[in-house]
């Protein structure tokens, strides 16, 4: 196993992180509790000792399972992340007693890392009105909290302000080939890594979508690499930037477990030629755009109710990384009057778009595509 000292902090994690917010589950929708002990085990036994949940995790139980699960570990031996819900915080008061309460669950007694979680405009504004970083900075003077930082799901430009806020133990941000420009991207990256700020990554796999890529892509990579799976070369692009400190996988099943192994075994990550290789992944995902929307919402608001630029982010995703799953759990979360099938081809939207999109037209193809 690879592991990472950080200095700053005095600690030495496994570059691989377990996330818990993937587990196999039973046909209920609970966590499939004998196989994610297993799978838990295997990664435990191969070296991995930081594990990532947080109170939002399957159903809000992912806590409490984790928190059994790791009891049967020396408590030296492993590293533990979770969140503070800041979406379900209008007080310090409640945020207090969520923070006791995560302790019960876990069954421990100090958080190796405690984080924000998913910090936006709103989490900042509540974060900030509410005193909740003099709250988390007083438990971890009493050493409750060992590390304290944030995760990250917005702008650059608020990222910055937030790394800034003051000097942070770590921040997570999301971060593959793909998307190196939306969120913090690589420039918040770059930002923190100046900083001497040590970052953890999610969605190194893109929530799964870089592993589920068309025949073609994968033909690409198996020329490359015959003996790397597809989602190796996205978790070795992210191993391959060195203030990555920690890369988290959500493992879903066994055959994951083996492979994240496999590809953490060695340290290191993509060389110039692999590097090549991904550019030329990136630029063929790229090509298989559904509708060239920048998102400028023009053409917004539709009489109608329909969200036209989600309609054709959801679409654009499909297209390009094949990710049947991602696609029917987005439509089936969108409100009904927000989705294509309610377009009724009124046409004041193509008046205003600036890209000059045939946008009733592919309106109707997304329909027609959910329907079959």
């Amino acid at each position: 196993m690879e592991y990472v000292n950080l200095e700053k902090l005095g600690v030495r994690p496994s570059r691989l992180g377990f996330g818990c917010m993937r587990f196999p589950t039973t046909p209920e929708g609970t966590i499939d509790e004998p196989r994610a002990m297993a799978m838990l085990d295997t990664a435990y036994r191969a070296g991995v000792n930081y594990f990532d949940t947080a109170y939002f995790y399957h159903n809000r139980t992912s806590e409490e399972f984790v928190g059994r699960a790791l009891k049967r570990y020396p408590r030296e031996s492993f590293y533990l992340a979770t969140k503070l819900p800041l979406s379900l915080i209008h007080s310090l008061e409640e945020a207090k007693e969520i923070f006791e309460g995560q302790f019960r669950s876990l069954q421990v007694e100090y958080f190796d890392f405690y984080l924000l979680h998913c910090i936006n405009q709103k989490n900042w504004k509540t974060t900030l009105e509410n005193g909740l970083i003099d709250f988390l900075l007083e438990q971890q003077k009493q050493g409750r909290i060992r590390h304290l930082g944030f995760s990250f799901h917005d702008s650059y430009e608020l990222f910055e302000e937030v790394l800034t806020y003051r000097d942070w133990d770590f921040c997570q941000i999301q971060l593959n080939y793909m998307d190196t420009d939306i969120q913090a991207g690589l420039k918040g990256y770059e930002l923190a890594k100046g900083r001497g700020i040590p970052v953890i990554v999610m969605e190194p796999v893109k929530g799964g979508s870089l592993a589920t890529l068309s025949e073609d892509i994968c033909r690409r990579f198996r020329q490359a690499r015959p003996d790397w799976s597809v989602a190796s070369w996205a978790m070795r692009w992210v191993k391959s930037l060195e203030g990555c400190k920690v890369i988290l996988s959500g493992m879903s099943d066994e055959a994951q477990v083996a492979d994240n192994l496999e590809t953490f075994a060695q340290p290191g990550g993509l060389s110039q030629e692999d590097m090549q290789v991904v550019a030329e992944v990136r630029a063929m995902i790229e090509a298989r755009t559904f509708v060239g929307c920048t998102n400028c919402k023009y053409c917004m608001p539709c009489p109608f109710g329909v969200d036209i630029p989600q309609n054709f982010k959801m679409m654009n995703n499909f297209a390009k990384y094949s990710n049947e799953g991602r696609l029917r759990f987005e439509w089936k979360d969108m409100e009904e009057a927000e989705r294509a099938d309610q377009c009724r081809r009124c046409g004041k939207c193509e008046t205003v778009c600036p890209q000059q999109i045939p946008i009733r037209e592919k309106l109707h193809e997304i329909a027609g595509r959910m329907k079959e």
